[in-house]
């Protein structure tokens, strides 16, 4: 008999614990709190477990989805449900305790008061004599999806998923359930599961960690992002009436991944950030990403006004020279510019470029007074220089790559991908290396800003633990060590997080990063479309957009490659010493109409108007995001216009419940364009392909 066991009020959502008398088998489900009302316990369908678990030596499932699912094993239906705590105040914890045999499982819920989202993670504890193996263990397991009509509805739900390559990252992938077989079968005893997730140390890599399940008769939708840096899964599973959403760790099958327990051994997993809302998938990513404002308030303080980066991997491709690094500190002081980053190149000794990384020794040939020198040139100039590091590996021509006993093994091999072995963050001689060949470096030099990229993956994993996957989670998890180790050592550093530009946009990483790269996407036209779909997953704030200027561009070209980086943060580059003074006359307004926009593009909430864009490389219609400012009085409106894009487009401004009336207050674009407002719409005229327009409004109530 299923019965409701307890029920949270979490602002404007509710999670409501599920009580299987019979079976003593305690779930998780949620809803907005406007339908919790509509919850019905009817139809053909069976509480799941609050944690999916599958431990060594217990059957697997059945249901013939052994080989593509791990969940509903012995393990995890022999699950009994003892007890919860509740702990009150401005964190709400409700901790659900599972046991089996010996094994105890925590899952924990955890919400702060006013916010639009909660917490949840599961913590395991064996009290056997004996070693436990764990092959799979969920951070979230959500059951009843969707429990609002006894009947059965397959045919209104939709997952969403945001799917991720180099220099195409963000892309929307919205699929019905009937697409994904997700329904179920007459008799009910055959189960499937649509589980999904990468393999490696690029969390974003295929898909990022990021999902919603959207159930379009009821209009609401449950989000949920992982933070987690390495191997990670999700799965949407059906055996009956009803859907069940988990996900975490990469498990056994799918990410190569086991672990031991000694007796008394605690084990916790990756968070879980989770929303539920009556809202369409912007209004959700928006919840999501709420989460990773905390992000904001402990950046340093050169952050807090969102500064404009100049990074010169677009003007050397990987050839700076202490003459043409002063020859860009000379062009760019006074502009208005507070980061100048040397790119990658300053480390390379006999051309060999890439493979040269990991011994991270200057090459005073180009450099020959030192890069010391140009980072106070830089400060001179009122600019904070910043430098490029791929810290976490080395390079077939670098010597660090033949001292094997600090690289990463698997099978009792250095592991190796092309020209990169990786080394292993887990040993204290390693974290030695990198205090020396990084953090000294960073404090002789004067640098107050580190590009930390990543172009390689490690893939299943490594030796030196129990299995290879989790040799891996360690590895990457020594590695956020460092990244903290750095801030400690340097409390005023900025650091910019990048993996081949946007590998590791997952909120893990964000939160010890000042801000990411978005892509590698330097001038690509899809450059506005791929920055707002990373929207979804990041902050604006937290998000790193190129502007490369080349000599050659019309000025068409350089406001459309300008007025991307209002999707984000400004990054400029390119042609900087050849510009015409025309073409800086236009660079120097979008740097000075950016910073009167920072506040809103720091604090709002995005909306992505226009039509689908389907293909990257032939981009067709048009695209706006209007970005509404935390005080409700300002809205920031990005256009860009591709291929097959009418002469005026019209941009239908989002609306509160309240009335409103906008004015123009400033613009950004090239001649010719008119920006004028109708009746609750903004009319942008005169408009070719690609071509870029951002417009400020001023509203009052």
């Amino acid at each position: 008999m299923k019965k409701i066991y307890s029920s949270f009020r979490l602002g404007d959502m509710c999670a409501i614990y599920l009580l299987e008398t019979d079976t003593k088998t305690c779930g998780l489900t949620l809803l907005p709190w406007g339908l919790k009302d509509k919850l019905t316990l009817e139809g053909w369908w069976s509480i799941e477990p609050v944690v999916q678990l599958k431990l060594l030596g217990d059957a697997y499932p059945d249901g013939f989805s052994h080989g593509h699912s791990m969940r509903n094993s012995a393990s995890s239906t022999g699950l009994l449900f003892r007890e919860q705590k509740v702990e009150q105040g401005d964190t709400l914890k409700v901790t659900t305790i599972l046991e089996k045999d010996g094994v105890e499982a925590f899952h924990i819920l955890e919400y702060a008061c006013g916010s639009l989202f909660m917490n949840q993670y599961t913590q395991v504890l064996s009290h056997r004599e004996e070693e436990v193996g764990v092959e799979m263990i969920s951070s979230y397991n959500l059951c009843a999806f969707s429990c609002l009509s006894p009947e059965l509805r397959m045919e209104d739900f939709v997952l969403h998923r945001m799917q991720s390559k180099w220099s195409m990252e963000g892309k929307l992938q919205s699929t019905p359930f009937l697409e994904l077989q997700l329904e179920p079968a007459w008799l009910r005893i055959g189960a499937n599961s649509v589980r999904f997730g990468q393999v490696g140390s690029m969390p974003v890599r295929r898909y990022f960690p990021w999902m919603i399940a959207e159930d379009t008769g009821f209009g609401y939708g449950i989000g949920i992002q992982l933070c987690h840096p390495a191997s990670w899964q999700m799965e949407v599973y059906n055996r009956d009436d009803r859907i069940a959403l988990s996900g975490g760790l990469a498990d056994r099958e799918f990410g190569h991944w086991m672990k031991y327990l000694k007796k008394e051994e605690l084990f916790e997993t990756p968070r879980a950030v989770i929303t539920v809302a009556a809202e369409d998938v912007d209004g959700i990513s928006y919840r999501l990403t709420s989460a990773q404002t905390v992000n904001l308030e402990k950046a340093p303080k050169a952050e807090r006004n969102l500064p404009i980066v100049f990074n010169e991997y677009c003007t050397t491709w990987g050839n700076p020279t202490e003459e043409n690094m002063l020859k860009i500190i000379d062009i760019l002081k006074g502009k208005g510019i507070t980061y100048c980053v040397i790119d990658a190149g300053w480390h390379i000794r006999n051309g060999n470029d890439w493979s040269e990384i990991g011994d991270w020794v200057t090459n005073t040939d180009r450099f020959p007074r030192g890069l010391e020198y140009v980072a106070n040139a830089a400060r001179e100039a009122g600019m904070i220089p910043g430098i490029w590091y791929e810290m976490e590996v080395a390079g077939a021509a670098s010597d660090i790559f033949k001292e094997t006993e600090y690289l990463l093994h698997r099978d009792g091999y250095p592991l190796q991908t092309g020209q990169r072995r990786f080394l292993d963050m887990r040993k204290p001689k390693v974290e030695a290396y990198l205090k020396e060949r990084v953090i000294d470096n960073l404090k002789k030099w004067g640098f107050g800003y580190l590009k930390v990229d990543y172009n390689d993956n490690i893939g299943m994993g490594c030796d030196g633990a129990e299995s290879l996957g989790e040799g891996l989670r360690q590895n990457m998890a020594a590695s956020q060590d460092f990244f903290r180790k750095l801030r400690q050592e340097i409390p005023d550093l900025v650091i910019e997080n990048c993996s081949s530009g946007g590998h590791r946009l997952e909120p893990s990483m964000q939160a010890l990063t000042s801000m990411a790269s978005f892509s590698d996407a330097h001038e690509c036209n899809a450059i506005p479309v791929i920055a707002a779909n990373v929207t979804r997953a990041i902050l604006p704030a937290q998000s790193q957009i190129w502007a490369v200027l080349r000599r050659k561009d019309s000025e068409q070209r350089i406001y459309y490659s300008l007025c991307n980086t209002f999707l984000g943060r400004m990054c400029l580059s390119g042609d900087v010493y050849d510009l015409e003074e025309w073409q800086w006359r236009i660079v120097e307004e979008s740097i000075r109409f950016y910073k009167l926009c920072a506040p809103v593009i720091k604090s709002g909430r995005s909306f992505r108007l226009g039509p689908p864009i389907e293909s990257y490389n032939h981009l067709r219609g048009w695209q706006a995001v209007c970005r509404r400012g935390s005080d409700g009085l300002r809205m920031l409106v990005a256009v860009h216009s591709f291929e097959e894009c009418q002469d005026t487009i019209e941009v239908e401004l989002p609306k509160t419940t309240e009335q409103e009336e906008w004015s123009i207050s400033g613009e950004l674009h090239r001649k010719g364009i008119v920006a004028e407002l109708c009746e609750g719409r903004l009319l942008i005229s005169s408009v070719q392909a690609y071509d870029g327009a951002v417009i400020l409004l001023t509203g009052k109530k």
